[in-house]
């Protein structure tokens, strides 16, 4: 099992095709080998709580290191921002390397604006920051800076891998793909792919058409579960584990991602919930009820046949 992944970036951009070529090869010579799909890019997430590209500048470095209010305060002084923005011409000039999500964030290349676009909505298709710079006849970083003053949880996202719907599209076809490719938060505040199975129901079934919802349920869920060979879920069947995710199939969407500060000693991670989802039920117990967690946990953990 491995992560099928597009990239148009860098000195040697990635296509899919010879990677689901792999998995055929694989099954024809009587093989098990399936790749994990994306529903949509897997992106480096920036915002003014969090990580900004121009944070190692030295002037944005004291900037950041204030209290939100007093960074607001100072961005909106006209000598300061223009400062700051000037400062941006310092940063380390792209080269040809595919930076990772980490990489993109503590160690930044100057951004690529037409590969950087403000969560102005969920349907992947915001502007970027390149189009509304020239819209307003302003710098890109000032288009930013106006970007987070409309909103303290305005998040940004640089596409590194699968940028292209039609890829994601195309992997996602593939028989032998399925529908889970997530950090699990492992990032923090980086990168992160909660939103995946939502957006697939959102945008790929109800928006695009490109999938039945009887087809994306089977993606998210016993596809998987017959992948990892867990033999009772994955089904609603007697005997099964009673896993169940109960949702409004017209009103299913993700939310727009925040950062929170709610990790221990104030650490701050990204969270990102979801609109339509009335309750998820682990083994039987109602575990989240309208977005909110119940204190009432029946999971379990799960091992495979060679785990000690």
């Amino acid at each position: 099992m491995f992560g099928v992944l597009a990239t148009r970036q860098g000195a040697d951009p990635n296509p899919w095709h010879y990677q689901t070529r792999y998995l055929d090869d694989i099954a024809a010579a009587g093989g098990r080998m399936f790749g994990q799909a994306t529903t949509r890019s897997i992106n480096a997430v920036f915002s003014l709580k969090s990580y900004l590209p121009f944070d190692t500048l030295p002037g944005w470095q004291a900037l950041r290191k204030l209290p939100l209010d007093e960074q607001k305060r100072r961005l909106a002084d006209a000598e300061g921002r223009r400062r700051l923005v000037a400062e941006e011409a310092q940063l380390k000039p792209r080269d040809s390397s595919l930076q990772g999500g980490g990489a993109a964030t503590t160690d930044p290349r100057k951004p690529d604006y037409a590969n950087f676009y403000p969560m102005l909505g969920v349907d992947w298709d915001d502007p970027s920051v390149a189009d509304l710079a020239r819209q307003s006849g302003k710098h890109p970083v000032e288009t930013i800076i106006d970007l987070c003053f409309e909103d303290d949880n305005r998040v940004f996202v640089q596409p590194l891998v699968n940028e292209s719907p039609a890829d994601v599209l195309g992997i996602l076809k593939h028989p032998r793909t399925f529908a889970t490719f997530s950090d699990s938060g492992a990032h923090v505040c980086q990168e992160m792919g909660s939103s995946l199975q939502t957006h697939l129901l959102s945008y790929w079934v109800r928006n695009k058409r490109q999938f039945t919802l009887e087809e994306a349920v089977r993606m998210l869920t016993f596809d998987n579960a017959s992948a990892w060979e867990l033999p009772d879920r994955g089904l609603v069947r007697t005997g099964y584990v009673a896993d169940l995710v109960i949702f409004d199939e017209q009103r299913v969407k993700p939310r727009l991602p925040t950062v929170e500060q709610d990790l221990p000693g104030g650490a701050r991670r990204l969270v990102q919930k979801a609109d339509g989802i009335a309750a998820t039920i682990v083994n039987g117990t109602i575990a989240v009820e309208n977005g909110e967690a119940t204190g009432d946990f029946a999971g379990q953990v799960l091992k495979g046949r060679l785990a000690v």
